[in-house]
């Protein structure tokens, strides 16, 4: 299990990757675009950072079809797929449902003692690459404890019969919380990994501390250690500068497409969401700069709104049902109630196209994944205290042809 408490890093590392690492990094004010673009421009071989000046792009032009796959969800935050045509689903108020042949089982599997205020609650899942012989999945959730509130990652065990699951073990702890920015979203990778996304807790700062797990993408082995080929010695940091992120996804084995939450107000700052290519090591540069700044060592966005999207879930698109999809990054919009497609060069990391799909159809999306089938999958954040909440409740959405 790993605490953020045992984190020891070298200083030899910091300087070989070239990451900001310092506490209380420099702070750019806004820019013109003009100069953002100058700026990019003077990287070498850096990708142009596109920014949205006015709403969030073009309506999409491809014919897709959508399918209510369950309803009667309490905030559906994430979706792990199993076998044999079933997918555990967590709801923010701490219950783990089970959806089967379509159907939404009446009881939850487990219920996790989550402290539920502001973003906090209980949000990713994953399941294990060997889950069909080991029945292991794992959560991200904050924590209700004595004195204080974490966020922390744990592993459960699915009963044999999928009418219950019971705590294994702690994974990762002491993830720093706060009412909003707790990340969220776990992922296995391609290399086997566990991938955790975490906000920076409303102290922007921790982005850029390497001793922090806030603010950042996580690496660790499925039972929590680091991997010896993490870019930090000692250290399950992999991604650093990231304000909040709940999505990304692999192009390739080696490189990830995230998404972040741009400010809402600190630092005199507001909008500007990201979608960034990053690769091991790599500096986002939340709070040191932000829409389409840059600075050396630091990882410009590929794409960014002035409107606040802002980002969930978010998928590459590997399926054949929708083919004109296909490589695609699909992000799913909270506060803009939206579907975003995404086309990135997956070489040069610059943007090609991006437009919009579900505009305002379904209210707040949270959750993009795509399932075994090859399809889509989606959920609603209707009744969360921000969107308009139906008698239904929310839903899990399936897009397809």
């Amino acid at each position: 299990m790993l605490d953020s408490s045992k984190i020891f890093v070298q200083g030899i590392a910091l300087i070989a990757f070239g990451v900001v690492s310092c506490t209380s990094p420099q702070r750019t004010g806004p820019s013109s675009l003009a100069s953002e673009k100058q700026e990019l421009a003077a990287q070498p071989g850096a990708a142009q950072c596109t920014l949205v000046d006015n709403g969030f792009g073009p309506q999409g032009q491809v014919q897709i079809r959508v399918e209510e796959v369950v309803s009667g969800l309490e905030v559906p935050w994430g979706i792990a797929f199993l076998p044999n045509n079933r997918m555990l689903v967590t709801e923010r108020l701490g219950q783990i449902r089970l959806v089967q042949n379509g159907k939404l089982r009446s009881q939850p599997i487990a219920t996790v003692r989550v402290s539920d205020q502001g973003e906090g609650g209980l949000l990713g899942i994953a399941t294990h690459p060997d889950f069909a012989n080991n029945r292991f999945f794992y959560i991200y959730f904050t924590a209700s404890q004595p004195g204080k509130s974490v966020n922390r990652v744990e592993r459960w065990r699915l009963s044999e019969d999928g009418g219950k699951a019971i705590r294994d073990r702690i994974i990762v702890d002491n993830i720093p919380v706060a009412r909003f920015h707790n990340g969220g979203r776990i992922r296995f990778g391609p290399d086997g990994m566990l991938y955790i996304g975490t906000g920076d807790a409303r102290d922007p700062d921790l982005s850029q501390d390497i001793n922090s797990l806030a603010g950042k993408i996580l690496r660790v082995t499925p039972e929590g250690q680091v991997p010896a080929d993490n870019p930090f010695a000692n250290n399950p940091v992999y991604i650093s500068g990231i304000r909040n992120t709940q999505g990304f996804d692999w192009i390739n084995p080696s490189t990830l497409w995230v998404s972040d939450h741009g400010p809402s107000g600190e630092l005199g700052r507001s909008g500007h969401d990201e979608i960034s290519v990053a690769q091991a090591g790599d500096n986002l540069g939340w709070p040191t700069v932000y829409r389409c700044e840059s600075q050396p060592g630091l990882v410009p966005p590929t794409l960014t709104w002035r409107q606040a999207l802002p980002p969930g879930g978010a998928a590459v698109y590997t399926g054949d049902a929708i083919p004109e999809w296909k490589g695609s990054f699909l992000v799913a919009g909270l506060r803009a109630e939206q579907l975003q497609r995404i086309v990135i060069d997956p070489q040069s990391g610059q943007l090609q196209q991006h437009e919009v799909y579900l505009q305002g159809q379904q209210g707040r999306l949270r959750e993009a994944v795509m399932g075994p089938d090859g399809d889509l999958y989606i959920t609603t954040s209707n009744c969360d205290g921000r969107g308009r909440c139906s008698a239904d409740r929310d839903k899990i959405l399936r897009i397809t042809r």
